[in-house]
């Protein structure tokens, strides 16, 4: 039997690799459910209980690898009647910068990406919220918002333009702050008591 398994959102799996190569950590199996879900974050409960049930049995250690993530306390309350771990927190920008000092700033009017996000801009911003089609709906949609904060977990300068691009056209003014992994990466090591981590057997 594999012993641990994460299950993780897609937008996080590029970042869990990376964490993994640099700690050369291989503790864990790692499956992805698609990123998209985030679009429909009511889907997310039931699409993580149905990876869990389905490797229940080919495993001895479960973690999620997603925070709250839009679902309105759904999630936790699942993984807790399910008997899994979960990241703590609210999404992922909270955790990339750590949960404190992300809560600590109360950024009400700043608008967040991730890398992920900076690389998905179209896909998961622009055209989803119909800004393609119809851009007279920025102002409806950003029109309280004061600033673009790029959460960057790696130096990229084309990822950095992007997210500027995406600043401009959002009308919002551009702040890039360096997070690197932030508080993932603690979630994940096994040195961590609520980390995924093989069972001693």
């Amino acid at each position: 039997m594999t012993r641990t398994l994460v299950i993780a959102c897609g937008a996080l799996a590029t970042e869990i690799l990376a964490i993994n190569t640099l700690n050369g950590w291989d503790h864990y199996e790692l499956q992805c459910l698609p990123a998209k879900l985030h679009l429909h974050p009511d889907r997310i409960p039931d699409a993580v209980e149905k990876l869990v049930l389905e490797n229940r049995d080919r495993f001895e250690t479960i973690f999620v690898a997603y925070a709250d993530c839009g679902t309105g306390g759904v999630l936790a309350a699942r993984c807790k009647a399910l008997g899994v771990e979960m990241i703590n927190g609210p999404h992922c920008y909270a955790f990339f910068e750590g949960n404190q000092a992300f809560e600590a700033r109360g950024e009400v009017t700043s608008f967040f990406l991730t890398d992920f996000l900076a690389r998905q801009f179209d896909g998961f911003v622009w055209k989803p919220m119909g800004l393609d089609k119809n851009p007279e709906l920025l102002e409806l949609y950003f029109g309280n918002y004061e600033k673009l904060v790029y959460l960057a977990q790696t130096e990229d300068v084309a990822l950095t333009a992007k997210a500027k691009e995406a600043a401009q056209r959002l009308g919002l003014t551009f702040e890039r702050r360096y997070t690197g992994y932030g508080d993932l990466v603690s979630a994940l090591d096994p040195k961590n008591a609520s980390a995924p981590r093989p069972v001693p057997g």
